[in-house]
């Protein structure tokens, strides 16, 4: 990746890694409103969580220091997740 151009760093601001998301949404011809940073996070987050049942990882992953925060992220029943999460050893 390109430096940053506001500093002398490997790292991409919030704002210019928007704009990236905006032009490949835009580049396969989708909505680039419909679509973010956001977005992708919530998505990468809702598949993982899908796959593997395994609610401490996304958790992790996306740096929730509750379990119910994730629940309410991903839009899961909190009975359930809370009984996947018991069964779920770490």
């Amino acid at each position: 990746m390109c430096p940053s151009w506001l500093h002398a760093s490997d790292h991409l601001s919030t704002r210019q890694y928007a704009r990236i998301v905006k032009a490949w949404v835009t580049a396969i011809g989708l909505d680039p409103t419909m679509y973010g940073t956001h977005t992708l996070r919530r998505t990468k987050a809702s598949l993982i969580y899908r796959r593997t049942k395994n609610l401490r990882a996304v958790q992790l992953l996306l740096g929730h220091t509750k379990l119910e925060s994730t629940v309410r992220y991903l839009g899961i029943e909190v009975d359930d997740a809370l009984e996947m999460a018991e069964q779920t050893e770490v």
